[in-house]
């Protein structure tokens, strides 16, 4: 495990009865009488602990091993490097990231089934032995490549209900699998595993398809075994959510993957589990903070039958913000991703409403964020807030047009640092429950003060923490 202290990590303790939130206000109070109001991030450290600790709660049995590419900041990959994490890394410079700070080859999983040969050389000659593969054309580069690589077969399993389609690029079939373990015996290759292309909270709603997943790779366990092979490895991949603006909640998807790797997976099997959480651990930690830079006011023709004024139908308002899909919010067009804003001065009482939109910097019309929402008139200089914006953010973000990037502001309470602490030199030496005591929901859709149309409301509940 890797070892670190305050002054290795990039982020400023939280005082005693401080937030993130509050550090958020701070920074905008910073620049209240500046032109100077650009986009930021605080980001929460502490808040991946807690996710953490919720994860050795929920999944005893399964270690993560963190997906680099959803949100690669030095600090995220520190925290979880110093928790015990493994690392899902997908090229020679998510390798070359987690290394750089102490992480063993070990704990390194080099899980992109399509890798260029140069950087599988690179991955040998690092000591990363665990690497997926899902086709003839890859054994045949593993075993020109890489002597010692111990590769982890990924199939394709039934993804049809999750949003976030990874068969359809990924995975053999169960009769394809028995071909390619037949031919890695051939090549004197090593197979020492089994991982579903599948992402089992990218979306989907049918928890019971995360029983089938884990069935069908016992299924190609046992094909691997008749053959001779080692099978010690089962990787249940990723995509667990990060927020609680899901349909299929953590809690409800670890119900159904406990009781099937018993009986899949038997804890006497001898069989270590891991998955590749990304969102998981980040989506929650990081707000964004963006200030409204331009404003247009669309007026609407009043129509002669409209005998009432319902407070929304003589404009409509086009808000203009400093980041956007190039930006940040490239998850809007990756990600499948729904935002809404909560809004920095809350609303009066009587405050009227209008139809409104938001849209990003650049000078691309594809650059919208939010297609139609409720809110008071604002003006230029006004912030707006986004939560859960450090999945799939940051990590996939440009400079397009000239727009930089947003600082990130990274934050940690004491406690949590001390937990940190006892965690790297002793471990979980508490039961879980009394590090991670269970929260409440603390804010709703309506606090925001944003009103979305009918059809939208179940993508804005505020999520639990811990």
């Amino acid at each position: 495990m890797s070892v670190f202290n305050s002054a290795e990590f990039d982020f400023a303790f939280l005082d005693e009865g401080f937030t993130a939130r509050d550090i958020v206000e701070q920074k905008i109070n910073e620049v209240s009488l500046s032109d100077d109001k650009d986009a930021f991030y605080v980001a929460d450290l502490g808040d991946v602990l807690k996710k953490h600790l919720r994860w050795v709660r929920a999944l005893p049995r399964v270690t993560p091993f963190y997906a680099v590419k959803c949100n690669d900041s030095k600090a995220v990959v520190m925290t979880l490097a110093s928790l015990g994490a493994g690392f899902d890394c997908a090229s020679k410079t998510e390798i070359q990231l987690v290394q750089n700070i102490g992480v063993s080859p070990e704990r390194i999983i080099y899980a992109n089934p399509c890798k260029q040969v140069s950087q599988i050389k690179y991955a040998a000659a690092q000591g990363v032995q665990k690497m997926t593969f899902d086709s003839e054309v890859e054994l045949m580069k593993v075993a020109r490549s890489h002597s010692n690589a111990k590769l982890v077969l990924r199939i394709a399993t039934d993804d049809s209900k999750a949003v976030c389609r990874l068969s359809v690029k990924f995975g053999a079939t169960l009769k394809t699998s028995r071909l390619l373990l037949e031919r890695a015996k051939e090549l004197g290759v090593d197979i020492i595993g089994v991982r579903p292309s599948f992402h089992v909270g990218s979306g989907c709603t049918d928890p019971d398809t995360f029983s089938q997943a884990i069935s069908d790779a016992r299924c190609v366990f046992d094909m691997g075994e008749e053959l001779g092979f080692n099978m010690t490895l089962l990787d249940i991949g990723g995509g667990f959510p990060g927020s609680e603006d899901v349909k299929l909640k953590f809690e409800e998807i670890t119900a159904v993957i406990n009781p099937a790797l018993d009986k899949y997976f038997p804890a006497d099997s001898g069989v270590q589990i891991i998955a590749e959480p990304g969102r998981y651990y980040v989506a929650s930690a990081y707000t964004l903070a963006v200030n409204i830079i331009a404003k247009k006011v669309v007026l609407k023709e009043q129509s002669a039958s409209d005998d009432e004024d319902d407070g929304t139908n003589d404009k409509t308002l086009m808000y203009y913000v400093n980041d956007g899909v190039y930006g940040s919010f490239n998850c809007i067009l990756y990600d499948h991703a729904h935002v809404l804003p909560v809004l920095h001065k809350k609303p009066k009482p009587d405050e009227k409403f209008f139809t409104c939109s938001i849209w990003g910097p650049t000078c691309d019309g594809l650059d919208r964020i939010v297609e139609l929402c409720g809110m008071p008139e604002l003006q230029v200089g006004d912030w707006m807030l986004f939560e859960n914006m450090g999945a799939y953010t940051v990590a996939a973000s440009s400079t397009f047009n000239g727009f930089q990037k947003p600082d990130i502001h990274y934050v940690m309470s004491r406690p949590a640092w001390q937990l940190m602490q006892q965690i790297q030199e002793q471990g979980l030496i508490q039961p879980v429950e009394e590090l991670c005591p269970s929260t409440m929901p603390i804010c709703c859709a309506w606090e925001s003060g944003i009103e979305l149309p009918s059809s939208s409301c179940s993508t804005r509940v505020c999520g639990i923490n811990c």
